[in-house]
């Protein structure tokens, strides 16, 4: 994969926009990435980064950030690497991994096979660039807004420019054959959207999406009462399906649709809260069979 158009335009003055304390982890992952900038590919193409994932003269934009946080994890002991970041050197393949775990932001806010997302610390669904990623956040390209990914890079932080606009600064390799600092704005047409190190996003489910979100929506919805545990597979088909529709229309009292959207994950969310704080153990012996 090759580096995206960066951004061209001089920017004379930039407001860092401040991120709050970040874990030890992330701050040593970053750490590690600006120590390898400057690195250039041999003349026939072989990195240290493909060499490492047993293929020497691939691209290697996400061969790098995976090597930063393998290397992370040994200097310090974490676990970061297929924990909070994937291993992987195929196209989609990272963006599918933050998919699965309910981590990535799509920047236009729809996340394409499944629906409509909205950030958790927000009153209300998520419009085109109303996420600014973290330092630490992975940012992918793509050639559109729903096709295959292209490039990723690991965001160091973001500022705002003068006239307002949010420049995303990141940390990159092949970018065409080093390991190089860039700049892109946030609503740049190639920005697909982020994986995150944290949980910031929720995402509409609907039939056959799958994922840890999946799986804790079934998980609560058996806490109420609406699903059995043979039921909780990560997989929503049609009982997960016909659950949230009872839910919908016995609880929020809606024309039923099986797809959990926003207002019916916060129901549930809210509902399975109550129950915890003021019958911890009631369902667990009422959903078993």
């Amino acid at each position: 994969m090759t580096a995206a158009p960066a951004e061209t335009a001089a920017v004379q003055t930039e407001m860092v926009i401040n991120p709050g304390t970040l874990p030890d982890d992330i701050r040593k992952l970053l750490d590690t990435a600006i120590q390898e900038i400057g690195y250039t590919e041999d003349s026939d193409g072989y990195s240290k980064y493909g060499a490492w994932t047993g293929n020497p003269y691939s691209e290697w934009c996400a061969e790098f950030i995976c090597w930063c946080v393998h290397m992370t994890d040994q200097y310090y002991g974490y676990d970061l690497l297929n924990n909070v970041y994937p291993y992987y050197t195929g196209q989609n393949t990272g963006r599918d991994w933050f998919i699965a775990r309910g981590r990535f932001v799509y920047r236009r806010g729809y996340s394409p096979g499944w629906g409509w997302q909205w950030l958790r610390a927000a009153d209300g669904m998520m419009q085109a660039n109303d996420y600014i990623p973290y330092p630490g956040d992975l940012v992918y390209f793509s050639y559109g807004s729903e096709t295959d990914t292209f490039h990723v890079a690991l965001v160091e932080y973001c500022a705002y420019a003068l006239d307002g606009s949010v420049l995303i600064h990141v940390i990159e390799g092949n970018n065409p054959s080093s390991v190089k600092r860039a700049v892109y704005m946030l609503d740049n047409e190639h920005v697909l959207g982020f994986g995150c190190w944290s949980d910031v996003v929720d995402t509409t489910m609907q039939f056959g999406n799958s994922g840890d979100k999946v799986l804790k929506l079934q998980q609560d919805l058996g806490k109420l009462g609406y699903l059995k545990e043979r039921h909780f597979t990560s997989t929503y088909l049609s009982n997960t399906r016909d659950a949230v529709s009872e839910f919908q229309q016995t609880v929020l009292g809606i024309v039923p649709t099986g797809v959990a959207g926003r207002e019916t994950q916060l129901a549930i969310r809210y509902k399975v809260d109550k129950l915890e704080l003021y019958e911890p153990s009631a369902w667990l012996v009422t959903n078993s069979d």
